[in-house]
């Protein structure tokens, strides 16, 4: 697992790196996560609310390539309350947006979340979704996300999201 976030970690510093000398048009959008936990997580967790940054770059015509940074809390329900607390995380991650016209899009991307607790431990990510950009630089989507650890903590989350 350090060997896939040592990679990770290289692969964003190079992308960053390549985005501050490109001169093609990237934009940055700050979004706010809601999500309803599906799978085992909704045995435990009520909902899940973060934010998040993300920067896409574009790669070819109607494709971005994308890196998102975030935070995400899984809310526990109250009857679990007196045993566990919430679990947060740093998601980072990265992926590819495709736009099949010219407002409604694809999007997967794949990652890391690290743990915010002491001892929480880092998870690999997967989001797959679809959504779409409204005139004025609004964005919504709509993503399933896993977050793999020794079980499998999932969500079907919500993005609304401003470009900057």
């Amino acid at each position: 697992m350090k060997k896939v976030l040592l990679l990770l970690t290289v692969v964003c510093g190079l992308s960053i790196t390549s985005f501050a000398q490109s001169k093609k048009d990237g934009k940055f959008s700050l979004g706010l996560e809601l999500g309803v936990p599906v799978g085992n997580a909704s045995t435990a967790y009520t909902a899940v609310v973060g934010g998040s940054l993300k920067y896409d770059l574009p790669i070819a015509p109607s494709t971005y390539f994308n890196v998102s940074v975030g935070y995400s809390s899984f809310i526990i329900k109250d009857r679990y309350k007196n045993f566990f607390s919430s679990y947060g995380a740093v998601p980072l991650k990265a992926g590819l947006k495709y736009y099949a016209d010219r407002r409604f899009f694809l999007e997967g991307q794949l990652g890391a979340a690290f743990g915010t607790a002491n001892g929480a431990g880092t998870s690999f990510v997967y989001s797959p979704g679809v959504g779409y950009t409204f005139d004025g630089g609004l964005e919504a989507g709509v993503r399933y996300e896993a977050w793999s650890d020794n079980g499998t903590l999932g969500q079907l989350a919500l993005r609304v999201a401003i470009n900057l």
